[in-house]
């Protein structure tokens, strides 16, 4: 199941901590960015998706070191675990970084009411289960080697409530609390939690998803349900996927090791205000 690129030069005496990430969004492109940034910082990177899912933007934006591409199932406990495992064993038997990108939308329009058991189950199951699962698999590697970063993206919805996105929203409430929990229990072993919460992410799923389905019930074209969307920002543009890797850069850092147990809206302002 361990699909191994090796990408120019690379040994494991290379003097950078390890980038651990899983994901990904329904942006093919959010693959590359993630790794471009994170690569231009001098990590290397493990990618964990489901069936391999955007293992090829993965891969060929991982210049100058070693890409690994492990399917896993995130709402497997054991499948997460075995990943670890295999991930240890690749890089010298160390995890420095968490990066939990991994997501689901649930259902878009629908109230609360009309939301079936089923829906709410898969989009709590995926965005909070697997998160769980992840961080679960890592600590005691963090815990013994006394340093971690992990990075839990969320979303806006789980800072403020959203009408016709009751599933997802849940789901983002509860990796606040996840988020928060673990921050006060693994700080002791100079290991950071913290979650980043877009909003609003331009991509695919934002304009095939959200701004469709503003689009049909308005009578508007895709575009301008785009254009309203911007304009509930104080800053009046929509996030891109350089904003939300910026954010997770920055807690997967030592620039941010007196800050733990935070939630980083990336909005362009709307959650806080």
């Amino acid at each position: 199941m361990l699909e191994v690129i090796d990408k120019g030069s690379c040994d494991d005496a290379h003097p950078v901590p390890l980038l651990f990430v899983h994901g990904g969004w329904h942006s093919a492109s959010c693959w590359a960015n993630f790794v471009d940034f994170f690569a231009d910082a001098g990590y290397r990177a493990v990618a964990l998706s489901l069936r391999g899912h955007g293992g090829q933007n993965f891969i060929e934006a991982a210049p100058g070191g070693t890409a690994i591409i492990i399917p896993c199932d995130l709402t497997d406990a054991a499948q997460c675990d075995s990943a670890v495992e295999a991930t240890k064993a690749r890089f010298g038997g160390r995890i420095d970084i968490l990066v939990n990108v991994a997501g689901g939308s649930g259902p878009i329009g629908k109230t609360g009411v009309q939301t079936t058991p089923e829906e709410f189950d898969e989009i709590v199951t995926l965005n909070m289960n697997g998160c769980f699962h992840t961080m679960r698999a890592v600590l005691p590697t963090m815990i013994d080697q006394r340093y971690g970063k992990i990075v839990n993206v969320g979303g806006t919805f789980g800072m403020r409530g959203r009408a016709g996105r009751v599933a997802y929203s849940a789901s983002k409430w509860g990796l606040r609390g996840i988020t928060k929990s673990f921050a006060l229990e693994v700080g002791q072993h100079n290991i950071n939690v913290n979650c980043v919460a877009p909003g609003m992410v331009d991509g695919p799923r934002f304009r095939e998803k959200v701004c469709r389905d503003m689009a049909q019930k308005l009578g508007i074209s895709e575009e301008e349900a785009a254009e309203r969307h911007a304009a509930d920002y104080a800053l009046k543009r929509i996030t891109v996927d350089d904003d939300v890797a910026n954010a997770c850069l920055f807690f997967a850092s030592d620039v941010s090791r007196q800050i733990t147990g935070v939630d980083l809206p990336v909005d362009g302002g709307w959650a806080m205000l």
